[in-house]
């Protein structure tokens, strides 16, 4: 599966947020960093806390649950967050016009 499906409009994911989405069995989100727009598995490697509840700070997303910390752009966990082992999945992200498409 390697086909792009249209996930949201670039108006719905403001500057310095993120969104959560369920697209195809997968939890996903899609993050906002200064007009550049980076997808991700939305489920803690940790404890499966939900990462879209997350806070977003500049590209780092810190979970709800347990305060793991992951690059949004690369999926990659904080070398500060030992308890979560591995880092998220990531999606390649399109725009086409206003829309933001995501490769499943």
């Amino acid at each position: 599966m390697n086909d792009f499906v249209k996930v949201a409009k670039k108006t719905d994911i403001k500057t310095g947020s993120m969104k959560g989405f369920k697209i195809k069995n997968l939890e996903i989100l899609i993050a906002n960093i200064e007009g550049k727009f980076y997808a991700m598995n939305s489920v803690c490697t940790h404890e499966q806390g939900p990462l879209a509840e997350g806070m977003l700070e500049g590209h780092t997303l810190t979970c709800p649950l347990h305060g793991a910390q992951f690059d949004v752009r690369t999926g990659k966990v904080s070398e500060d967050t030992p308890w979560a082992e591995s880092g998220e999945k990531t999606f390649e992200v399109k725009v086409q016009g206003e829309d933001i498409l995501v490769r499943i």
